[in-house]
């Protein structure tokens, strides 16, 4: 149960990094990537699929100079995530 939590929260971080980065609010994003580290620490990964832990290891990458890229990759982040805590009982 505190998966799913974790990772519902999770998501809107990252949705609101990507956002930020698409609005050009560059610091609003680096607050919100930096929450999303902090719930990252949260998760429990013993209970979950490999391929969310995959992306929670690669979660740091999303951070790049090309800021477009970074928004892009945090929304796509933030779907997978939320979907994820959708499918947890």
């Amino acid at each position: 149960m505190q998966n799913k939590q974790v990772l519902g929260a999770l998501a809107m971080d990252l949705k609101r990094v990507a956002l930020g980065y698409f609005r050009g609010s560059n610091s609003m994003a680096e607050m919100f990537f930096q929450e999303a580290l902090k719930r990252k620490d949260e998760i429990d990964n013993k209970s979950l699929k490999p391929y969310l832990i995959k992306l929670l290891k690669n979660l740091d990458s999303i951070k790049t100079e090309d800021k477009e890229k970074a928004a892009e990759d945090a929304l796509l982040y933030s779907t997978i995530f939320q979907n994820a805590s959708t499918a947890i009982d």
